[in-house]
């Protein structure tokens, strides 16, 4: 099942497996990468509905942390990369090579994390736009570098 709503960074569709959201995607959408069926529009199913909520709520400045069932589909390494995205707070950032450090990876680890963000399925919701460059350049992000300051300046000015 998916849904769309609209956004301050454009329309985002959002898309829900087995109870649990599994994409948050950018306009324009694309196929799904997995190659399954995305499902029947389902605007009003309960998970969906909430996750509009929510991300409504974040948008609107009054949101600063989700509490969403999650299912993202991805390697054993790209779940962990994941997991750390979701600790680094509302407002922060961090850079690549920092969350290799709390991987318990080397610096060098950094291009490893940098892929492993770039393929979060699950945006805003899982932070991967907190993820910046190690001199604090702002650095490759899947809906567009754009999006990716909006996003960090939504949550500076909610925090001031």
């Amino acid at each position: 099942m998916w849904t769309v709503m609209p956004s301050p960074i454009g329309d985002l569709r959002i898309v829900e497996r087995d109870g649990a959201i599994v994409a948050i995607e950018f306009s324009p959408f694309q196929p799904p990468v997995d190659g399954r069926p995305l499902g029947e529009r389902a605007d009003d199913a309960p998970v969906l509905a909430e996750a509009v909520r929510q991300l409504t709520a974040y948008f609107d400045g009054g949101l600063t942390a989700f509490d969403l069932p999650l299912a993202p589909v991805g390697t054993d390494f790209q779940q962990r990369v994941w997991r750390q995205l979701s600790q680094i707070g509302y407002g922060e950032t961090a850079s690549y090579g920092e969350i290799a450090g709390r991987l318990g990876m080397t610096n060098a680890a950094s291009r490893a994390v940098g892929l492993a963000n770039g393929r979060n399925p699950i945006p805003i919701v899982v932070p991967c736009h907190r993820v910046i460059g190690a001199n604090g350049t702002l650095t490759g992000y899947a809906g567009g570098l754009e999006r990716k300051q909006q996003l960090l300046e939504l949550e500076q000015d909610a925090l001031f």
